[in-house]
Formats: structure tokens, C-alpha cells, sequence
């Protein structure tokens, strides 16, 4: 009899604890729930908020300034966690998520800049929702103390050794906006097309960071904490901002993060130009912000901007960040008040904004599993769909670098016998990159290649991605006995990271030697697969014929080993496109703290847009197994007038209007579209994405304008020899305008060209 009550008792207490929901506020079942006006749904949130910031006391305000925020038992309100992160899936860096329950993984998607390198912003934003959902999941299941998660990254990778670049899409403005958009819709419960209501119920609150021009780690001494990014306002206006504004704009993000950087000297967390003026003034911004984690302390400790702790809480409070990662607001708040230096009207201010988004989470409308996305169950967490939808990113995101004679696809049937060598081939931590969290399964390349050849003899070559020391000797006789040879190299974590950015562009140690061993001693012309997540300098590899095809396979996720091995064997047709410039290794003898975009005399500038100097690959390179061509169905030049009586005309003698004169319903009108038909020449069906650039007459020629500029992209799915039509709408005040010196978007007039591939279309405007 005690065994069975035992066994009662257990099973009670087991059901207990899963049955338990998730911890929220104003539980209707609680008799005081009825005397707030913040448990009230049928009232505004920010009156709700109102209420709830009006019953605390100062010590209780101040509590709740920091990441890890107290609960206030007294009003029911329960501890909550705002750091999460969700970069490419639910990830357990920061203490908001757990994985000690009934969920133990979660889907993981490539590492951000792989993903990107589809040019699929649909793919983007249904990656977005599985990540959102899943974040749900894992919160119904009480896994969770908060449902604020820390991405996107959407700094621009200016600087190829930048060690977080892999986290974002790239190195373009507009498509690293239009990734921006897509994610933040995807996670918060938004629809693809942005028309869905969303002020009363977020699925999960996207944060866009790092406000602003944050892109150097720690470089040659120089660290993110100390550095002063020197940025001009042409700069500031067409590169490092365009993304925050249309993650703000289009995107609706509930959530920014402020930089640890300054920006030509001021602290970002303490600019209230930047927090204030522009994002939630220009911009409409409505949400709350955050530091970096232990931003604000060092406006004081390490930068010398702030005269004392209680100043750089002065200045970031009153710049309108609101939240502290770390603990810096809660030691100092107080005596920053008594000093005089904040008001508890600062401190409301950003209270306000805090409780606004939890409510709009759900938190403070009773038991969130009752209410919307309260019927995610943690089962939906690793689904076999979205394992599915990974391998389906992984796949469309590798990028065939190059392919001597058709190397590849391999034949299933004449493949006898296979090398696989290779410090990456065999190591499940490399595929996931950075920011990511346990995965529901994975498959390492070797392990996928061997389901396709059984006799496939494996050796690490190095040991390891360093490749201090290397087994040429042994790696070359295992290569010269096998039919054909697969190199898995690149980088990984020790190379390229969060606080640690690359002083070459090489890779690391013996790799490159290992490789043209092998390759000389292969039987056949051998295939180099690169795991990595920023550009190297494999021009030895592009130029040597025994090498005869590179993949590119980003950090590729929990999927990536069958991806890889899929395009390998010919189950796949690669289309991905490189999201970035590879430069040459001579590109490091460039000041990595030298923020400027564009060339100047002994400087060859930046990115795709207005770099003048030698390439490894191209932004947007990518090959296929199958050939496409695009031709314009319009041939002739297009005439647009757009009649502005405020033309002016610039020390170039070339016609320009503002496009702040333009407005908002000039601009809207001054759109034309244009159609590209594609056509799959090649024998094999393949999703491909398509390019469209843009480029004045005058082209980079002065330093002033872009050598060319994306303006949109398109993805397609085409069968061997089908053709389809792609539309393209153009903007001229969002695709063809750029930024004069003082950081004033200007349309100039002129001859424009858009192309895609090798075919061109003259565009002419007329101010």
C-alpha cells in the first residue's frame, strides 16, 4: 500500500511539473487580478503599462532595468529572463532558454551568411517562423523565462576578417534590410507581406542589432569596446543604416540592441540622436531597447566618456535606451537619482517600454497556453518539417565556387572508391557556426558521403582546423589509392568568432599545402569543399587544374553533412551565390578600422559596391550543374520624367532632386517595372536565384557613386529547358538614389543601366 501512494505521489508530482504553464501575470483564477488595470486586455498597452510602472516603488523600478529582472510577487508578477538568442534556431547562449526538460534540442538552421546566400527572402522568413514557433514550443513547456530573443545581426560584413560575419547576411544594405524584414516577420508572427495585426500578440519579439556600424571584434589589440568607428554621413546613410530602418519600418521590430562601439565619438547606447531622434522619431520605432551586455559600464570603465558610473547611467537613460544587459543600471540607478543626474521620469519612460512588450507577448493576460500560440506543443520542437525545411536551406545555400570540365556531380554508380580528407569532415560542433543551440540530429559530410560510397576511407590530414601539423604523407597515400578525393577544409570557431577577428585571409596553417599535396597525387582532379563563414583567399585553389571543383558550404547546420553530399552526388543542383566579396589575401594590409566605403587615392574601398581592386570570387558568384539565360523583354530605353520643380544641380553639372522633396507619394509613383525572362538551358532542374543590378552611366568612376548596386532578387524553380517570367519592381528613390556628402539621399539624372547576368536594359531619368 505505501508503494502504490509512493507511486501516486510521484506520478502527481511528475504531472505537476508538465502540467505547469509557463510563468505570466494576471492569473483570472487570482481574486486581486480583477483591481489592476494592467491585467485589463480590453484597455491600450501602453496604458496597461502605465498602470503597472504607477504601483511600483523606486527600489522595484530600478530592479527591473536589467536583463535578468526580479519578479514582484506583492502584484504577481513573475521573474523574466530578456536575454535569449535565436540567431539560426533556439540557441542556449544567454540564460533566457533551457534545455533540461522535455525539450532537449531545437532545429538548427546554417549559420545566418549561408542561409543568406540563397537570395530566397521567403525561405528567410519561413526559417523565422519555425524559429519563432519553436521558441514558443520550448516556452509552453517552461523552459523559458523570457520570449525576447537577441537577433538578427544585421551589421554589415564590411571587413572580410570580421570574426562575426558569418552571424550576418552579408555585405549589402538592401538585402541585408530585406533579410532583416523577413526575419523579424517570421519570428514575431507576422505574415510574409507584413498586413497582419500584430500590436496585441507577438509569437516571440525579434531584436535588431548592433545599432550601429558595429562590425570589428578584436583586431590587433583594438577591441569593439574601445573603438571609435569614424564613419562619414554618406556612409552612415547608404550602408550602415539603411538595415535598422527597414527592420524598423517594414519589419516592425519590437526589439534594437545598442552597440558596445562609439560612432564619431559617441557611445551608441548614449546617443539619443541615434536612439531617439532617429528610431523611434524618424523612424516610428515602437519597442524597447537594450545594451550589448555590459555596454553601459563601459561608457565609464573603458571608453572615459562618462565622468563617473552614475553619468553613463544619466547619459544612456536619458539617450532612451531602456534595458541593461549586465547589472550596471541596478548598483548605480539609485545614486544616480539621489545625484539628480536621472529623474524618475527617465526611469518610467523606459519601464513603460519594457512592460509594453511583455504584455504584448501574452505575459500579462493569465495562462499563456490558453491563449494565441498557446497550442504550440513542445512535439512540434525538432519536427521532422522543420528538420526538413534545415536541409532544404542548406541545400539551397551552398554555393558551387567552381567546377573544371563538370567535375561534378559525381556518378553514383562509377564511384568505387572515395578518400574524404580533412580536418572538418567528422566534427558535428563546426557545421552549426556560433549562437546556436543543441541540434536535433546531425550528419557529418563524411558520414553522408559514406552512405553513398561505402568504401570511403577517411583521415583528418590535420590536427586540427589550425593545422599546426599536418599527415601529408599519409593523407597523399590514402589519395592516390582512391578513386576519387573530397578535401573538407576552412575554419571554424578558433578561427572566426565573436571577440576574435582574422589577421589574414589564408587559411590557417598547413591547410593550403595539405590540399596541393593531395591534389597532385589524386588520380582525378580532387574537390575542395570549405567550411567557413568569412572569405579566405583560395586563389592557389581557383587557378590549379587538379583541383576541379570548390564548394562553399558555409557553416551549414544540422543538416549540412547530407547537403554537401547530396550537390556532391548530383541529388542536388547547387544555386547559391556568395553574399560577399572574397578579397585576396593582399586586402589585410588595409586598416580593418578604416570605415570607409568608398575609394579614395591609395585606398581601394569596400564591398562589392566600391571596391576597386583584384577578387578572388565576386558578390553574387555561384555556379550550377545546369546553365541559365536572361533576356529583357523591354529592349528598348526607358524614359522616366519625374518634373521636380526643386532640381538642382551639383558641382558635377548633373541634375539632381532630393529625395526628401520627393515625399512619400512622389516616390511611390516613381516605380517601373520590368520583366526578365530566365530559361534553364542545362539538363538538370534547379531553383535559381536571380540578380538584378543597377548602375549610373558614370559608374564608380569618381568615387562619389556605387560601381553598381543590388536592386532585387528573385528566386526560381525551372526544369531543364523551361523558361518562366520574373518581375521586377523598381524604385527610384529606393534603388537608384544615393548619398551626397552630408548624408542626404539625392536622385541624380541621368543614363542608368539594369542588368541581369549579361543582359542589360538603359533606364533614363529625367529630373
Amino acid at each position: 500500500m505505501a508503494k502504490q501512494l509512493l507511486l501516486l505521489l510521484l506520478l502527481f508530482i511528475v504531472h505537476g511539473v508538465e502540467s505547469a504553464p509557463p510563468p505570466h501575470s494576471c492569473d483570472p483564477s487570482n481574486p486581486t487580478t480583477k483591481l489592476y488595470q494592467f491585467c485589463r486586455t480590453d484597455l491600450p498597452i501602453g496604458k496597461r503599462a502605465r498602470d503597472l510602472v504607477s504601483r511600483l516603488t523606486i527600489d522595484e523600478k530600478i530592479s527591473q532595468l536589467v536583463n535578468t529582472a526580479p519578479g514582484i510577487p506583492r502584484l504577481g508578477v513573475p521573474a523574466y529572463e530578456w536575454w535569449s538568442e535565436a540567431l539560426h534556431g533556439v540557441a542556449y547562449a544567454g540564460p533566457g532558454i533551457r534545455f533540461n526538460g522535455t525539450v532537449k534540442a531545437a532545429t538548427s538552421f546554417p549559420q545566418v551568411i549561408l542561409t543568406a546566400a540563397s537570395f530566397d527572402s521567403y525561405e528567410w522568413f519561413r526559417i523565422a517562423q519555425v524559429i519563432g514557433k519553436e521558441a514558443r514550443g520550448v516556452y509552453n513547456a517552461g523552459q523559458a523565462n523570457g520570449m525576447t530573443f537577441w537577433a538578427p545581426n544585421i551589421n554589415i560584413f564590411r571587413d572580410p576578417r570580421w570574426g562575426r560575419g558569418q552571424e550576418t547576411p552579408g555585405e549589402d544594405p538592401m538585402m541585408t534590410g530585406t533579410y532583416a524584414v523577413a526575419y523579424v516577420r517570421g519570428l514575431q508572427g507576422d505574415s510574409f507581406d507584413g498586413r497582419k495585426t500584430l500590436s496585441n500578440h507577438l509569437q516571440a519579439s525579434a531584436c535588431c542589432k548592433h545599432f550601429t556600424a558595429y562590425d570589428l571584434d578584436r583586431w590587433k589589440g583594438i577591441t569593439r569596446y574601445v573603438f571609435n568607428a569614424q564613419v562619414s554621413l554618406a556612409d552612415l546613410a547608404e550602408t550602415y543604416q539603411p538595415p535598422f530602418k527597414k527592420c524598423i519600418e517594414e519589419g516592425r521590430a519590437s526589439g534594437i540592441m545598442c552597440a558596445y562601439n562609439r560612432v564619431n565619438g559617441i557611445p551608441s547606447c548614449a546617443d539619443p540622436n541615434l536612439l531617439t531622434r532617429t528610431a523611434r522619431g524618424q523612424w516610428a520605432f515602437r519597442g524597447y531597447i537594450t545594451s550589448d551586455c555590459d555596454a553601459v559600464s563601459i561608457i565609464y570603465d573603458a571608453q572615459g566618456y562618462a565622468k563617473s558610473p552614475e553619468d553613463a547611467v544619466a547619459d544612456v537613460l536619458k539617450a532612451g535606451m531602456d534595458v541593461n544587459c549586465g547589472s550596471y543600471l541596478q548598483k548605480h540607478t539609485k545614486s544616480a537619482l539621489q545625484q539628480k543626474k536621472v529623474s524618475e521620469t527617465d526611469i518610467d519612460r523606459a519601464l513603460i517600454n519594457l512592460f509594453s512588450v511583455r504584455i504584448r507577448l501574452g505575459l500579462f493576460n493569465g495562462d499563456p497556453t490558453k491563449l494565441p500560440y498557446g497550442n504550440i506543443s513542445p512535439n512540434e520542437v525538432c519536427s521532422p518539417a522543420h528538420q526538413a525545411l534545415a536541409l532544404d536551406a542548406a541545400r539551397n545555400g551552398i554555393v558551387l565556387l567552381k567546377n573544371n570540365l563538370k567535375l561534378l556531380p559525381f556518378s553514383k554508380r562509377s564511384v568505387s572508391s572515395l578518400a574524404v580528407i580533412g580536418p572538418n569532415a567528422h566534427v558535428v560542433k563546426t557545421l552549426l557556426g556560433n549562437y546556436a543551440g543543441p541540434p536535433c540530429k546531425t550528419v557529418t559530410p563524411l558520414d553522408a558521403l559514406r552512405s553513398y560510397v561505402k568504401n570511403a576511407v577517411y583521415h583528418q590530414g590535420c590536427d586540427s582546423v589550425a593545422c599546426s601539423n599536418a599527415a601529408i604523407d599519409q593523407a597523399v597515400a590514402i589519395a592516390k589509392n582512391a578513386d576519387h578525393v573530397v578535401l573538407i577544409m576552412g575554419l571554424d570557431q578558433t578561427q572566426e568568432k565573436e571577440d576574435f577577428d582574422r589577421v589574414d585571409l589564408s587559411l590557417p596553417g598547413k591547410q593550403q599545402e595539405l590540399i596541393t599535396s593531395v591534389a597532385n597525387a589524386a588520380k582525378k582532379p580532387v574537390v575542395l569543399v570549405l567550411i567557413c563563414g568569412g572569405p579566405v583567399d583560395i586563389s592557389f585553389a581557383a587557378n590549379n587544374n587538379k583541383i576541379g571543383s570548390i564548394i562553399w558550404a558555409g557553416y551549414p547546420g544540422e543538416a549540412g553533412g547530407i547537403a554537401i553530399s547530396e550537390i556532391i552526388f548530383g541529388d542536388h543542383n547547387p544555386g547559391g551565390r556568395l553574399p560577399v566579396t572574397w578579397y585576396p589575401q593582399s586586402f589585410v594590409n588595409i586598416q580593418m578600422t578604416d570605415m570607409r566605403m568608398r575609394s579614395a587615392t591609395g585606398y581601394p574601398g569596400r564591398t562589392y559596391k566600391f571596391y576597386k581592386g583584384p577578387k578572388v570570387y565576386e558578390f553574387g558568384h555561384g555556379l550550377s550543374y545546369s546553365a541559365y539565360s536572361y533576356r529583357f523583354k523591354t529592349l528598348a530605353e526607358t524614359n522616366l520624367y519625374l518634373n521636380q520643380s526643386k532640381a538642382q544641380t551639383n558641382s558635377d553639372s548633373v541634375r539632381y532632386t532630393l529625395v526628401s522633396e520627393m515625399g512619400k507619394e512622389g516616390c511611390d509613383v516613381a516605380k517601373t517595372k520590368v520583366t526578365v525572362e530566365v530559361e534553364n538551358q542545362g539538363e538538370m532542374a534547379g531553383k535559381h536565384p536571380v540578380l538584378m543590378f543597377a548602375r549610373h552611366e558614370r559608374g564608380g568612376e569618381d568615387g562619389k557613386r556605387a560601381e553598381k548596386q543590388l536592386v532585387g532578387f528573385k528566386s526560381i524553380v525551372l526544369s531543364n529547358g523551361e523558361k518562366a517570367e520574373m518581375e521586377f519592381e523598381i524604385g527610384l528613390c529606393e534603388h537608384l538614389s544615393r548619398a551626397n556628402e552630408f548624408g542626404v539621399m539625392v536622385l541624380e539624372e541621368g543614363k542608368y543601366f539594369l542588368t541581369v547576368g549579361d543582359s542589360e536594359l538603359p533606364l533614363i531619368v529625367n529630373v
